[in-house]
């Protein structure tokens, strides 16, 4: 298997600049176990989905980790949160590295960014002053859309909203757990009522998700490890579940490789408390709970690409982003949705 086995061709107006307004995105089904293909509404889960089945959401919330600096010599800076090392001190994906010096204050809209630290793998330690609580990002931050989403300007409120689940609880993910984006409080109590559990679980979404892979072989691909928490009622939730035989729906790549790494740690069983998953899912991995998998179309050549394929198998997710692509389906963050039952 190589990295070229997962490419295709898309044509750049597909991907989507915009959201639909939630719940009205379209829906490709995929059936695992004929290749069955189905094109439909995310607004039909209801009926897609039976009584008995477990939802899985991420409830990690997005916080504005895109920062704008400008350093001493009058040159800008773009710095990336990754997580936080403790104190005021934070890991930062920097744009230009290179223009980057140790001790060399970068200028925010408030305060400033301090580069204390090349680390190992290109980032850099960086001290915040003042400290990046929640009311200081909301001033010098701003939403971190992909680079494939193009705003002249910079974000608008709008996308603060949009690209935020309306279920978000907590933490301090970085990108979106972007299945989640296409619910409404409405389809989720339709859900309900169709007999459908619903458990969250919190998976600190980060850039490394989404590294291009270099590599020819993907096996020589690491993922960077995210952080999640699993709560007692989520995991047992998910035991129940499980041990009837009942479906687990993960709602994203992010809840799927959350549940699989907790499955492996626990070794077949869900324990309640805090992982870090850096599970590189891909053909010929077998799933421990995943049923289904309600998610976004991806790059190519991607992780994500890789874990779709691993549940649905390479040629028929090939073969359905080949229709999504003939039916001019929206791809990526703020594009439609996929569903491998």
């Amino acid at each position: 298997m190589r990295t070229a086995d997962f490419a295709y061709d898309l044509p750049e107006e597909l991907i989507a600049q915009h959201a639909r307004p939630r719940g009205s995105s379209r829906l490709l089904v995929l059936r695992r176990g004929t290749g069955e293909v189905a094109l439909d509404r995310v607004s039909s889960l209801p009926a897609l989905l039976g009584p008995g089945d477990l939802l899985l959401l991420n409830d990690v919330k997005v916080i504005p980790a895109r920062l704008r600096a400008r350093r001493s010599g009058g040159g800008e800076a773009e710095l990336l949160l990754v997580r936080p090392l403790g104190g005021s001190d934070w890991e930062v994906m920097a744009r230009p590295a290179k223009r980057l010096h140790q001790g060399a204050a970068l200028a925010l809209a408030v305060g400033a960014a301090i580069p204390r630290e090349r680390l190992a793998d290109g980032t850099w330690r960086v001290e915040f002053s003042p400290p990046l609580d929640e009311a200081a990002l909301a001033a010098v931050g701003e939403v971190p859309l992909p680079p494939y989403i193009r705003r002249e300007g910079g974000p608008s409120a709008a996308d603060r909203e949009r690209y935020q689940t309306v279920y978000a609880r907590t933490g301090r993910a970085v990108a979106a757990p972007t299945a989640g984006l296409h619910f409404t409080p409405e389809l989720l109590a339709a859900l309900a009522d169709r007999g459908v559990e619903t458990a969250r679980l919190t998976l600190q979404v980060g850039p490394g998700t989404f590294k291009p892979v270099q590599a020819d072989d993907p096996s020589e691909h690491r993922l960077d490890p995210e952080d999640y928490e699993v709560s007692a009622p989520t995991a047992a939730a998910l035991n129940r579940a499980l041990g009837a035989g009942r479906r687990v729906v993960c709602v994203g790549t992010t809840s799927c490789r959350a549940l699989e790494h907790a499955l492996a740690a626990g070794r077949g069983r869900v324990l309640s408390g805090a992982g870090s998953a850096d599970l590189f899912i891909r053909p010929g991995y077998a799933f421990r709970g995943t049923g289904a998998l309600l998610t976004n179309f991806h790059l190519p050549r991607s992780t994500l690409l890789m874990l779709v394929a691993a549940l649905a198998g390479r040629e028929r997710t090939l073969a359905a982003y080949e229709l999504a692509v003939r039916e001019r389906f929206a791809f990526y963050s703020f594009g439609d949705a996929m569903l491998v039952a």
